[in-house]
């Protein structure tokens, strides 16, 4: 991996001058040459690290340093770290933030709309599982010691109960189906065999009661099956379906809206006189389903401070998620706008790289806006640590167990901040992607889960908590994490 200031190109995001130095000056920081990152001897002026000069990736709303001999922007101190929040704080206010609202009323929804809802009533059976004694296997069901004499009509899944079974009588019998009265057991097809009289004989012992499921052996009605709180996965669904439920009483998804800020976004084809293809309203709705949400509109603002008031003061969500315009620039109307409104900041800045310039705001009682970075990597990263938190409370989804992985490789670090890397899990370890600049996707597009890197960098082998992508653990389309 190359250090960020070793080049000032897309693989790299800018820093400020003074942490591009702390990058060379401060021992310890795991960026010396055993990491592949900057030199710790000898003297080097900012330039020859790419320090505010050279190309950078060009992303509405992102954070561009000063070069040298320049003021640091309006608003923006070469010591603006020190005022952001650290990112586990951040994700804590954002989780808190949710909590001291009104809930919405539970809902009752279909089966086939339940999918990565939770739970607000238990789960109890409506009925006996199984209802009735049936069948485990295909085979022959059986009275008392063999041989048997089969009866010439069977007994199939779905239809009416059988006739009773007498001493030494046996009958075909399919998976599911009903047990005959008075039966002993099921002799399975690959158990049994016919003689010349058409007696059927048991190649095997038969013990009483094999491969029949006795009637309640899973469940009796009214047991409980499920606690408030379970998150409605695939085989919840089939449990209710199976226990007798046609819906399912749940907590409602959080409605979201999307406003794509930036002029210079295209919604089709390539790139072209300084446009370039807006990349996070096609990804955001989709995510933001599957941490829970619903996405009510995505709407196209551009640069209009106008507009975006008027999206902000009128929007009926639960969250509101803006993208880009969250710096100081002359067309990053986020914070000015949540200024005219009376909003209150939760959140102003994260030590989190890439996404630092992330904001959360309580726009009114029981709404709240996250402002996303507009680059694409840092905005996932805001998504993750302010929004995920949020939507998770709101959902009453539960938390994720953290857990961690050695690092297959080293990670540089940020001198303060905590680095998200994308990593794919191979085995026991996380191995970093490449591509993992704010402006780019092509990393998290192949990536198992993110890295939470600690200021400093870690090394081959350390322990790193992991933040796992929702559909690397349950799948594209599948709505919990």
């Amino acid at each position: 991996m190359t250090a960020r200031g070793v080049r000032a190109d897309e693989d790299a995001e800018e820093l400020d001058v003074e942490e591009a130095l702390a990058l060379v000056k401060e021992p310890g920081n795991g960026i010396g040459p055993a990491h592949g990152g900057l030199p710790t001897s000898g003297t080097a002026s900012p330039q020859e690290y790419g320090i505010g000069h050279g190309p950078h990736t060009p992303g509405h709303g992102t954070t561009h340093s000063p070069g040298l001999g320049q003021s640091p922007r309006p608003g923006h101190s070469p010591d603006a770290h020190h005022h952001a929040t650290p990112w586990p704080q951040a994700r804590e206010t954002a989780a808190r933030a949710a909590r001291g609202g009104a809930r919405h009323a539970p809902v009752s929804v279909p089966l086939d709309a339940a999918l990565g809802l939770v739970l607000a009533e238990p789960l109890a059976a409506l009925t006996d599982l199984p209802s009735f004694d049936t069948s485990a296997m295909d085979g022959w069901a059986v009275a008392g010691p063999g041989p048997w004499d089969v009866r010439e009509e069977g007994a199939l899944a779905g239809h009416a109960r059988p006739e009773p079974l007498t001493d030494g009588e046996a009958v075909r019998i399919a998976t599911g189906a009903r047990i005959p009265q008075d039966t002993t057991a099921v002799l399975r097809s690959e158990h049994g065999r016919t003689d010349a009289k058409g007696r059927l004989h048991s190649t095997r012992e038969v013990s009483h009661g094999q491969d029949i499921r006795p009637r309640a052996q899973e469940c009796r009605s009214g047991d409980q099956l499920l606690p408030v709180g379970t998150l409605v996965t695939p085989a919840v669904l089939g449990l209710a379906a199976a226990a007798g439920y046609d819906t399912l009483t749940a907590v409602p998804r959080p409605r979201v809206d999307v406003l794509v800020l930036g002029d210079e976004l295209l919604t089709t084809g390539l790139p072209h006189d300084g446009l370039i293809r807006d990349a996070l309203g096609p990804m955001l709705p989709p995510w933001l389903r599957a941490l829970g949400a619903e996405t009510a509109v995505v709407r196209r603002i551009g640069d209009d401070a106008k507009a975006l008031h008027k999206a902000i003061d009128t929007s009926a969500a639960d969250l509101i998620v803006t993208t880009g315009g969250t710096a100081s620039g002359p067309v990053d109307h986020v914070h000015p706008t949540l200024s005219r409104l009376g909003a209150e900041l939760l959140v102003d800045g994260v030590q989190v790289r890439p996404g630092h310039p992330m904001l959360l705001a309580r726009t009114k009682e029981n709404q709240h806006l996250v402002g996303l970075p507009g680059n694409p990597l840092a905005a996932v990263s805001g998504l993750l640590t302010l929004a995920e938190p949020l939507l998770r409370t709101l959902a009453a989804r539960p938390a994720p167990e953290p857990y961690t992985l050695p690092l297959k490789d080293a990670v540089h670090g940020h001198p303060y901040d905590t680095r998200l890397v994308p990593v794919v899990l191979r085995g026991d370890h996380a191995v970093p992607l490449h591509y993992n600049g704010p402006a780019m996707l092509r990393g998290v597009a192949a990536a198992d889960a993110l890295a939470v890197v600690p200021p400093g960098g870690a090394r081959a082998g350390q322990e790193t908590e992991l933040l796992d992508l929702p559909w690397a653990a349950a799948g594209i389309g599948v709505c919990f994490t």
